[in-house]
C-alpha cells in the first residue's frame, strides 16, 4: 500500500499490455474450420482487447449437401486446403508461431472428416482440432466474455451445419449443449418448410428442457445472425453500423424476420450489403432463430462480434488478465502506442476527478477511457481532429462499450478538440444518447480540454480543481510559479467548462483570488 508507483497506477490498475503474460499473446493467429467459411484471425495488440491485425474468410461451403452424401463437399473441400495453405504462409510471415486451428461440425460428422484433417496437415503443417458441440459451445462462450466479462445470459451460435448455446453467468460458462440445427442442414432437409418447422421447433423446445428459460440476454455469434442484424439495421435505418453490442428487441427481430420472409435475396442483399453466399442461407436461420426467441423469452438480444476465435484466445488468458477491464486495457495500450505523452491520462484523471465524486461506475470508466485517449490523435490535422477523435471513438475494434456509450464517448473527445458539434458526424448518431448524456459528454470534453492546457505533472501539485454542485461554484486553485500557464486561452477553457455546468467559475493563484 505504500509503494508509489502502485498509487500513481492506483485509478487505472497496473497496465498488464506489456507484462511477459501479455507478450505472449501479443500477435496470436487462429483457424476457424466451419461448415460454411474457412478464417484466420491473427490478434495484435493489447491481449485483453486485441486489434484484428489481419482477417481473412473464404466461403467454402464444405458442409453443403452433406445431408444426402454424409462427406465432405468435394468442391468445398478443395476450396477450404488451398485457403488453409494461403493461411499457413500468411501465418508465416506474420509471424504467429504455430496457429491454433479447430475444425465443427462438417468435419466432426462427415465419412471423410478425419482423412480431410490428416490431409491439412499433410499440405499445410496446421494441426486441426476437431472439436465437439458441447466444446464449441463452450468457446463460443469464452468469446463473448472476452467482448463482456461478467456477462450473464445465454450465448447462442449459429454455424452452418449446428447450432451451440451456453450459459454465462458472471463471467463464467456453465451448461453447454449443440444441435445439429445449421442453415446448411435445414436448406437440404427433404420434406419443404414443413418439415423444417416441426424440427426446428423439436429441437428447440429439447433444448429449452434441457436449459430451461433464459429471460436475461441472448447473445448471438455466427456469421447467420450478424446477417440478420445488418437486415434489421437496414431496415430500421440504424444508424452506427458497427455490429459487436448492436441490440435489438423481440419485437424488432419479429418483424425484421417478416421481413426476410417477403423479401427475395437480391433485394435484401442490397439493402444490407451481406455477401449473396451468406444471405442466401439467412431464410433458414431466421427461421431457427424466431423459435430461439419465442421458446427462451429473453429480456433482450446482443449481437457478438466474438466467437469461438475469440473464445481460443481466452483460452489461453492467465485470469489476473481476464478479469480486466477490455475498454480501459485497449485504452492504455492505445495511449502508450499514439499518445505525446503516455500516462499523461492518469494525470489528467486525478485533476478533473473531482467533477465525479458521485458518478456510477459505468459512468467512470468511460471518463478514465476518455482521459486515456484524449490526445491519441494529435497527428491529425488541426481541423479534423475532433472528428477523428468521434470516428477512433465510435467504429474503433473497442471491447466492453454498448453504441450509446460508443457515442458518449466520441463526443466527450470531440469537445476535447472542439466547441462545437453541429455540423459533424455526431449528427447523424445524435439519437443514440440522451439530452442529459450530450451534455455530460461535453462537459468532459471541456474538462480535458482545460486539462490539456495546464501541462499537468505526477510529480507537482500545480493545479487542482474544485467542484461544489450545490453551491454552483467551480473553483480553480493554481500554485502561485504556475500563473504563467494561465493564459487567456486557458481562461477561457475553464470560463466554458463552467458554463457548461451553469456554475459560477472561480480562481484563486496562491493564497491571491483572482478575477476571470
Amino acid at each position: 500500500m505504500n509503494d508509489p508507483a502502485a498509487h500513481r497506477d492506483r485509478p487505472f490498475g497496473r497496465p498488464l499490455f506489456d507484462s511477459p503474460e501479455a507478450r505472449a499473446l501479443s500477435r496470436v493467429g487462429v483457424v476457424d474450420v466451419g461448415s460454411n467459411s474457412v478464417r484466420l484471425v491473427v490478434f495484435d495488440g493489447a491481449a485483453r482487447s486485441p486489434a484484428y491485425f489481419f482477417n481473412e474468410k473464404v466461403m467454402c461451403g464444405l458442409g453443403a449437401g452433406m445431408a444426402e452424401t454424409g462427406r465432405l463437399d468435394p468442391q468445398g473441400r478443395a476450396r477450404a486446403l488451398d485457403a488453409l495453405r494461403r493461411f499457413a504462409h500468411v501465418a508465416e510471415g506474420l509471424g504467429t508461431g504455430p496457429l491454433n486451428a479447430v475444425a465443427t461440425a462438417a468435419v466432426r460428422e462427415a465419412e471423410d472428416g478425419a482423412d480431410f484433417v490428416a490431409e491439412v496437415e499433410r499440405e499445410t503443417g496446421i494441426q486441426l482440432f476437431v472439436i465437439d458441440g458441447p466444446e464449441e459451445a463452450r468457446l463460443s462462450a469464452q468469446g463473448v466474455l472476452l467482448g463482456w466479462p461478467g456477462a450473464y445470459g445465454l450465448v447462442c451460435d449459429m454455424g452452418g451445419s449446428s447450432m451451440e448455446l451456453g450459459e454465462i453467468d458472471g463471467g463464467r460458462v456453465g451448461r453447454c449443449v449443440s444441435a445439429k440445427l445449421g442453415p446448411l442442414k435445414l436448406r437440404d432437409l427433404k420434406g419443404g418448410k414443413k418439415a423444417r418447422k416441426a424440427l426446428i421447433r423439436e429441437t428447440v423446445e429439447r433444448l429449452r428442457d434441457g436449459l430451461g428459460e433464459q429471460k436475461n440476454r441472448l447473445f448471438l455469434v455466427g456469421g447467420s445472425w450478424r446477417a440478420i442484424a445488418r437486415v434489421d439495421m437496414a431496415r430500421r435505418g440504424y444508424p452506427l453500423h458497427v455490429l459487436h453490442e448492436y441490440r435489438m428487441t423481440a419485437a424488432d427481430l419479429r418483424a425484421t424476420i417478416k421481413h426476410i420472409a417477403k423479401h427475395d435475396a437480391d433485394a435484401l442483399r442490397a439493402q444490407s450489403g451481406v455477401s449473396a453466399a451468406r444471405i442466401a442461407l439467412v431464410p433458414f436461420a431466421a427461421e431457427v432463430l424466431r423459435e430461439v426467441v419465442r421458446s427462451f423469452r429473453p429480456h433482450d438480444i446482443a449481437v457478438s462480434s466474438y466467437g469461438i476465435r475469440e473464445g481460443l484466445l481466452y483460452e489461453q488468458m492467465p485470469e489476473s488478465l481476464r478479469v480486466r477491464d477490455p475498454l480501459i486495457e485497449a485504452c492504455r495500450f492505445s495511449e502508450a502506442k499514439d499518445a505525446r505523452l503516455p500516462g499523461f491520462g492518469q494525470v489528467i484523471y486525478r485533476f478533473i476527478a473531482p467533477l465525479y465524486k458521485s458518478a456510477r461506475p459505468e459512468r467512470l470508466r468511460l471518463v478514465k477511457a476518455a482521459c486515456l485517449l484524449h490526445d491519441v490523435s494529435w497527428r491529425a490535422h488541426p481541423d479534423y481532429r475532433a472528428e477523428d477523435c468521434f470516428d477512433n471513438a465510435t467504429r474503433a475494434n473497442l471491447g466492453g462499450l454498448k453504441h450509446s456509450e460508443r457515442v458518449f464517448l466520441g463526443l466527450a473527445l470531440l469537445h476535447r478538440y472542439s466547441n462545437k458539434r453541429a455540423g459533424t458526424r455526431f449528427d447523424t448518431l445524435e439519437e443514440l444518447i440522451s439530452e442529459r448524456d450530450r451534455n455530460e459528454a461535453e462537459i468532459l470534453g471541456r474538462a480535458l480540454r482545460l486539462a490539456a492546457m495546464l501541462w499537468l505533472t505526477d510529480e507537482t501539485d500545480i493545479a487542482r480543481m474544485r467542484w461544489h454542485p450545490r453551491r454552483k461554484v467551480l473553483r480553480l486553485d493554481l500554485a502561485s510559479d504556475a500563473s504563467a500557464l494561465f493564459g487567456e486561452v486557458a481562461q477561457a477553457r475553464f470560463k466554458a467548462l463552467a458554463g457548461a455546468l451553469g456554475a459560477v467559475p472561480e480562481v484563486r493563484i496562491g493564497r491571491k483570488r483572482v478575477s476571470v
